[in-house]
């Protein structure tokens, strides 16, 4: 059985993850490519509850170390629940973040030393990387004032803008240091262009026709 295909998409708020999910979905039909769409925290219904743990407003602040631990708990339970039984299947998998997140917001973000995220990543992840990882780029002022409009705002895109500047540079950070892995596509782009960019990328990096 050929193993699956994992692709994630990161970015920061407001840079469209959900949208740009649904073109790669749409490729993956034209191909008659078997997948599943998940997302991080969440996936599974423990990690669906923590979730809800990181991103609602609590009277008691949640400390770093014990944010990063229930984002890697989480994620323990989606690799073992969702992510790895599919790819073992032959089913791609797209994700809406994953640990590159990790290393932007509870790493560059909230001051965490990659070092202890890496172990973390290591010893929950083993060698579990994705295949390409799709980073949408913008300005966070501009994905802040977006991500005002759909509403209420949730514990973390309450931070300062300072936290989303060094979240954007961490993931840019992570493109340069894994150019194989990463592509990094200009978000503040038209949504046509950003869709095309994606597509393109998407049908390059796997021989897509």
């Amino acid at each position: 059985m050929t193993i699956g295909k994992f692709i994630t998409i990161e970015g920061a708020e407001g840079v469209g993850k959900s949208t740009n999910l649904e073109f790669l979905q749409a490729l993956l039909n034209e191909h008659g490519i078997a997948y599943i769409v998940t997302r991080e925290p969440g996936g599974t219904v423990l990690g669906e509850k923590v979730r809800e743990l990181l991103l609602s407003i609590s009277d008691e602040s949640l400390d770093s170390m014990a944010e990063l631990l229930l984002v890697f708990a989480a994620r323990a339970q989606h690799i073992a629940k969702i992510i790895q039984p599919a790819l073992n299947d032959g089913i791609w998998v797209l994700c809406d973040r994953f640990t590159d997140a990790t290393f932007a917001y509870q790493g560059a973000g909230r001051g965490i030393d990659p070092g202890a995220i890496a172990t973390l990543q290591s010893l929950v992840q083993q060698s579990l990387r994705p295949d390409l990882t799709l980073i949408l780029d913008m300005d966070p002022v501009i994905g802040m004032q977006r991500a005002e409009k759909r509403g209420a705002l949730d514990r973390f895109e309450r931070e300062q803008m300072d936290f989303f500047k060094r979240v954007r540079a961490a993931y840019l950070d992570i493109a340069r240091a894994e150019p194989a892995r990463c592509a990094v596509i200009d978000a503040a782009q038209p949504l046509a262009v950003v869709k095309a960019a994606l597509l393109s990328t998407v049908r390059s990096r796997f021989k897509l026709s």
